[in-house]
């Protein structure tokens, strides 16, 4: 999918609901949720928002979140107004009702996360998960990643116990032994990978494949329709600067969090291209 086609799905998915607004409610900040990882750190890292919204007077605000999760609580209050997850995360997010809307997607890609055991775990596929303690973060995509395999593998929810952990939580908790499985994402998965040698489980990619998503206040997107595409069209930009310039996003991604520089490069948390979803 080429930049152009990516913008105009964009552009269309941003007018399409907001069309009954009347006009832009001014604003004096934009407050953006992100994670350590992302086209939306590309964004902050290059000031692509800042400079596209200088001219209105409007500051921009950068909200860190650990995961999907937290960062949609904070939107639906209002505290935050636009901001990106995995896909699990709106589907819970949806069924409490939040004041949420989807402004942009990322497709499938099928990396970039995994269920991981330690190097000398007798664990060797999915089907060896039963009766064992997996370590995933409640409503996050690393959630929605485990319910998939088990469901591949025949194994009934009931046959496993999730340890309810935030990512440093369950990294600690991994790291000493506290759990026998981790599914997660990257970079935390990076990290896992560098500092304790875990070994991913062998997964179907159709599994694990699973779209990531942009997501914007309900009530901010009905007030401020023209900034929710302007900031698509940013996003935009972003992504197809990273597909060019993939060693210095490596580089951005290392520094922020604080995973090496070897799988910082890797291409499992490469930005990739956006669509509308």
């Amino acid at each position: 999918m080429n930049r152009r086609t990516v913008l105009a799905g964009l552009a269309a998915l941003a007018a399409a609901p907001l069309a009954a607004a009347k006009a832009e409610e001014p604003r004096k900040e934009l407050r953006i949720g992100y994670q350590k990882t992302g086209a939306l750190l590309v964004v902050k890292a290059r000031g692509l928002l800042e400079s596209r919204f200088q001219a209105d007077g409007v500051a921009v605000k950068w909200l860190e979140f650990p995961f999907g999760p937290p960062l949609l609580e904070a939107l639906s209050a209002g505290a935050v107004d636009y901001g990106y997850t995995g896909d699990a995360p709106p589907i819970f997010a949806q069924a409490g009702h939040a004041n949420l809307l989807y402004a942009a997607a990322i497709p499938a890609r099928g990396y970039g996360q995994a269920i991981v055991v330690p190097p000398e775990s007798p664990i060797k596929d999915l089907a060896d998960l039963r009766g064992k303690k997996i370590g995933v973060a409640k409503g996050s995509s690393g959630h929605n990643l485990l319910l998939a395999a088990i469901e591949s593998a025949k194994i009934g929810w009931n046959e496993i116990t999730p340890i309810y952990l935030a990512p440093a939580d369950a990294f600690a908790a991994f790291s000493r032994g506290a759990i026998d499985a981790w599914s997660i994402w990257d970079p935390f998965l990076a990290l896992a990978e560098l500092k304790q040698n875990a070994r991913t489980l062998p997964i179907d990619p159709r599994v694990s494949a699973q779209n990531s998503f942009f997501l914007v206040n309900r009530d901010f997107a009905a007030k401020n329709p023209k900034a929710v595409g302007a900031i698509n069209e940013e996003v935009g930009k972003a992504t197809e600067w990273s597909d060019k310039h993939r060693d210095e996003v490596a580089a951005l991604y290392s520094k922020a969090s604080g995973v090496e520089i070897a799988a910082s490069s890797a291409p499992s948390i490469a930005p990739s291209s956006l669509s509308a979803p």
